[in-house]
This record gives C-alpha cells, sequence and structure tokens, in this order.
C-alpha cells in the first residue's frame, strides 16, 4: 500500500500546477537607451552617498502583457546592496492595465492617475537612482509586474516587502531588464 505522501504528491503537484501564475513568452520590458547587462548612464544615478547624479529615471515601455492583466506595478531593485537582502530602489503599484509604459523623469517623474508610489528601504517613497558603493559594480533590476487585481491590498506606507508579497501572490507574469552601475571611484 502507498503511504499518504506518495498518494498526496500527485494532487498536490497538480494544485501547484494549478494556481502558478501563467507567464507570457513575450511579455517584455525596454529601458529607454539601455539593454539588458548594459550600464546606466550616469544621469540616471542617484544625488546623495557620495553619488551626483541627477535621479532620473528613464522611460519604460512593455507590450504584449498576460490575458488577465488587471493593474501593473514596477519595481527597481538592487540584487547586490551590502544588507544581506538587495536594496528596493523604487516600487509603484496600481498602475491601470491600459498602461503601456512610464515617462520617466527627475525623480522618477510623473504616474497615471490612480497609481501609487509604495516606500523604498529608505524607508520612504520616491525614486532613488542607483548608487553602488565606490569601487564595486552592482546589479539592478527593472521588472513590471502583470498582476490580476486592480488594486493591492496594502497599505500606502506598506513596506516594499510586504508589497513584494502581494505582488508575488497577484502575478500573471513579469518582464525584467537587468542594468550595471559602477564601479564609481
Amino acid at each position: 500500500m502507498k503511504s499518504f505522501a506518495a498518494r498526496a504528491t500527485p494532487v498536490a503537484l497538480l494544485f501547484a500546477l494549478a494556481t502558478m501564475p501563467t507567464f507570457a513568452a513575450d511579455f517584455s520590458l525596454t529601458v529607454s537607451g539601455i539593454k539588458n547587462g548594459q550600464s546606466i548612464a550616469a544621469e540616471n544615478y542617484w544625488n546623495n552617498f557620495g553619488c551626483t547624479g541627477g535621479n532620473v529615471m528613464p522611460k519604460l515601455e512593455w507590450k504584449n502583457a498576460p490575458a488577465g492583466t488587471k493593474s501593473f506595478a514596477v519595481t527597481f531593485y538592487d540584487k547586490d546592496a551590502p544588507t544581506g537582502s538587495g536594496f528596493w530602489h523604487w516600487v509603484a503599484y496600481n498602475i491601470p492595465a491600459d498602461t503601456q509604459g512610464l515617462a520617466g523623469g527627475a525623480n522618477g517623474g510623473s504616474l497615471p492617475a490612480g497609481a501609487v508610489e509604495g516606500n523604498t528601504d529608505l524607508g520612504k517613497p520616491g525614486f532613488f537612482g542607483p548608487c553602488p558603493p565606490v569601487g564595486r559594480k552592482h546589479n539592478y533590476v527593472w521588472t513590471v509586474h502583470a498582476l490580476k487585481t486592480d488594486a493591492l491590498p496594502v497599505d500606502k506606507n506598506a513596506s516594499p516587502a510586504l508589497v513584494g508579497f502581494y505582488l508575488w501572490q497577484n502575478r500573471l507574469g513579469e518582464a525584467s531588464v537587468t542594468v550595471t552601475a559602477g564601479p564609481r571611484k
């Protein structure tokens, strides 16, 4: 006779597959003037912590979102920050489903009506461009998340980790571009 675990495994696998988000193979993100793996421009750097950039967010465009997308979120994350958990430089969510990009601009530019600029790892909202430590190159990831909900059920003062939790629960697909910054002297 099969053990309970042996009988439950196929059922658990089917449940897991049925509840996993489906990722549209052609859902894509473009970061103006930067290809995946390329270095971000000095004007995009933050103007703090020893960096002297313009804190300009590049224009972002996406296309071919998965069917059923009801809203988007966009994040900018430093995978290599010396924190043990990376660093969230920008979080925006509740971006309407008919949006196909963000214009960018100084301090992130403007967002569509209804969108929320969430807290970063600095404990406040805003766009904070890259600023890697002297002598180190960091990888930063732009991600657009296609969501199955019109609005995330989080308070606008939520931490980026809590927003990320709800992104993961509501994601239909994602598209990312990784850029580098540094090393600066």
